[in-house]
């Protein structure tokens, strides 16, 4: 049986930060840092959690990102948002561009922010989830490293390119999910590289272009996407959206950028707010009633939603006050704290 760590939850936040300033990054960009390595956590995110401060500290030590940098958000008339991070991570570039993003979209009805010249390792689902808690729908996507084959391929042209999605509900979690179209998330090879485990059949092949189920051979080879060819035609469209539409970098061109050096790509995201207020057409109680009437016929039968088993976890981890990861992952954090 594997060995558990309790943290409280207030201890999650003090040991990113502390692993986080110790790397170099300045204390906004550490706050918003942390602040979504907790947030993951609480939900048992594991593979975007705690995990994550190896990538963190690694990107520092690549010496291409600024750990201090403000990001610059540029004025508009339009829908449209644009912040600039100039080179340092995504989430502080959102965290001062959301309250825009809002305002635009309750005032155009549809409104879409551009983050540029930004380095991304984080989950999808907090941040579309800062939308839907104030009534707004919103979906979200970025392109990552060439890591993946597209369909027939075999050699990685493609990344990870996660979706996410968020609909609120009145007085419920929303209905949200956040998946790579990837067939496995990069950060869960890893994982199972950690734990000397297999992975599953069909998600990855080596760097000869055949399949494999070797941890440490996927990561020299290639991912595959999820759904053969339809997989493979989102992921092309993620990396036309988040890439060329907002005059940002493909996963090509993030591998290119990155010069062999580790830590986490650079590149852009892009996110879309959408007010289901105005798109209702004055009849939103209705339009919930009917979106709340599929949600309960998928459940009724059975079926769960995305994103439940998240929500359960994270109630139950708030009612007892903490968290439990593996021992493993402790003693290497308390490692890597120790080294920077």
């Amino acid at each position: 049986m594997n060995e558990t760590v309790k943290l409280e939850l207030d201890e999650i936040k003090a040991l990113s930060l502390n692993i986080l300033t110790k790397s170099g990054f300045g204390t906004d960009h550490a706050n918003a840092i942390a602040g979504m390595l907790a947030t993951c956590q609480i939900d048992d995110c594991q593979s975007h959690g705690l995990f994550r401060l190896f990538m963190c500290n690694d990107t520092m030590k690549a010496g291409k990102i600024d750990g201090r940098v403000a990001p610059v958000l540029e004025h508009s008339d339009n829908a449209i948002v644009r912040v600039d991070a100039q080179g340092g991570m995504s989430l502080l570039a959102f965290e001062q561009a959301l309250p825009v993003l809002i305002e635009k979209t309750r005032t155009h009805g549809i409104a879409a922010m551009a983050i540029n010249r930004c380095f991304h390792f984080s989950a999808l689902w907090p941040e579309v989830e800062r939308l839907s808690a104030v009534g707004l729908a919103a979906m979200a996507m970025v392109p990552s490293h060439s890591w993946v084959a597209p369909a027939g391929g075999s050699r990685g042209s493609l990344g990870t390119n996660p979706l996410a999605f968020s609909w609120p509900r009145q007085g419920q979690d929303p209905f949200t999910f956040d998946f790579a179209t990837s067939a496995f998330a990069r950060g869960e090879i890893e994982l199972y590289r950690r734990a000397g485990k297999p992975l599953p059949e069909g998600v990855a092949i080596d760097k000869d272009g055949q399949p494999t189920t070797d941890p440490k051979a996927a990561m020299e080879g290639a991912m595959l996407t999820f759904g053969g060819y339809k997989g493979s035609a989102l992921s092309i469209m993620i990396e036309l959206m988040a890439g060329p539409l907002i005059d940002d970098l493909t996963s090509l061109e993030s591998m290119e950028y990155a010069e062999g050096a580790g830590g986490a790509p650079y590149h852009g995201e892009i996110i879309l707010a959408f007010d289901t207020a105005q798109f209702s057409g004055g009849r939103l109680a209705a339009n919930d009633t009917r979106a709340e009437r599929l949600f309960a016929d998928i459940i009724g039968q059975g079926a769960r939603l995305p994103s439940q088993r998240r929500f359960a976890a994270r109630a139950r981890n708030t009612e007892r006050g903490y968290v439990e990861i593996a021992k493993t992952l402790h003693d290497d954090l308390q490692a890597l704290a120790a080294q920077v």
